[in-house]
């Protein structure tokens, strides 16, 4: 039985890893990606939240947006964290981790509609700038693949960002 627990224990971070991209790199890459992967599982779970509870009248735009972009965050979720493991690096796995994919305690709690959207604005914001960053890290190692990752994510929220703001246009 202990042969079959030492088989199936993770031996992610002890493989030797030889896709031309340097071991420290890697590592920091990993760790950018993680802390991106849990911003967008949070956004993910704040704009369903969002979606549930918008009332108003922008409710049905912003009910039927909000829920187009919770499904391709959540797809967004598995890229990044397929992207983490490609790079030889285990993605979040333990509580104490995911405590990090949740919205704060109280920050979606009774918000006016034009709020939540403002919001969502912040956030995808933040996406960006922490995105752009990390790409262009990636674009300096020679990781094509995942500055082209984040050049598609990048898409997705600057697109989000534009949707949102002409819903609270004035």
């Amino acid at each position: 039985m202990a042969k079959v627990a030492e088989v199936l224990k993770p031996r992610a971070r002890e493989e030797k890893i030889g896709i031309g991209l340097e071991d420290s790199y890697r590592q920091q890459a990993a760790q950018d990606l993680s802390a991106i992967l849990a911003a967008t599982y949070a956004l993910t779970i704040k704009t369903q939240v969002y979606h549930w509870n918008v009332v108003g009248p922008l409710f049905k735009p912003i009910h039927e947006l909000t829920e187009e972009h919770y499904n391709t965050l959540f797809e967004a979720v598995d890229i990044i964290a397929e992207r983490i493991r490609a790079l030889g690096h285990l993605a979040p796995v333990n509580l104490q981790n995911s405590s990090a994919f949740a919205p704060k305690r109280g920050e979606t709690e009774h918000r006016a509609a034009v709020d939540m959207v403002e919001d969502l604005i912040a956030d995808h914001e933040t996406a960006v700038r922490q995105m752009r960053d990390t790409a262009e890290k990636a674009d300096d190692a020679g990781d094509v693949v995942t500055a082209d990752m984040l050049t598609d994510r990048l898409t997705f929220h600057e697109k989000a960002l534009w949707m949102l703001r002409a819903i609270v246009a004035a």
